[in-house]
């Protein structure tokens, strides 16, 4: 018999490790425990960081539909010509608004305002007073950060908005 079969002989006769009840009653505690610990930390940060789209109630949002749908007629209606133009600053952007009626007169006596909505996360959104800088032209400063983002312009007399427009920007 060759060194080789011994070798091969004396590994047949060792015995394996037994498995016994208490050693496979670890095992499935730690696989067990280590899936509900992640599972765990996942929640927690999926839960942590959740900033989408959030309605107080879809019933009364669903009732304001209507008086969206006339604002949005009677505004189409005025024909407004509302230009905004966005330039970087030393404080972040210049929002400069110029608003003109169909006739193409300056609409001066508005009040204005510029809202910057992520659209991925709302925590980050930035509402903006534009000041009437001359007759029709409104100016406010932003500091937002680059990347994607929702301008909402907003005119408004005497308290009821007469305008509103809603566009997707990209900021370098």
């Amino acid at each position: 018999m060759s060194v080789f079969d011994r070798e091969i002989e004396t590994a047949w006769r060792r015995s394996p490790r037994r498995w016994t009840g208490w050693t496979i009653l670890l095992v499935l505690f730690g696989f067990f425990g280590t899936v509900f610990a992640v599972n765990g930390v996942m929640i927690y940060e999926a839960l942590s960081t959740l900033s989408g789209v959030d309605t107080d109630s879809a019933y009364q949002a669903g009732l304001q539909f209507e008086q969206e749908v006339a604002a949005a007629k009677a505004q189409d209606a005025r024909r407004w010509r509302v230009d905004a133009k966005l330039t970087p600053s030393a404080s972040g952007e210049l929002v400069e608004v110029s608003a003109r009626d169909a006739a193409g007169q300056p609409l001066g006596g508005m009040q204005a305002s510029a809202l910057f909505e992520r659209p991925t996360d709302r925590r980050l959104d930035r509402n903006i007073e534009l000041i009437e800088a001359a007759g029709g032209r409104y100016r406010g400063n932003a500091e937002i950060a680059a990347g994607q983002w929702d301008i909402v312009i907003e005119l408004a007399r005497q308290g009821e908005q007469m305008f509103r427009s809603k566009n997707r920007i990209i900021l370098k």
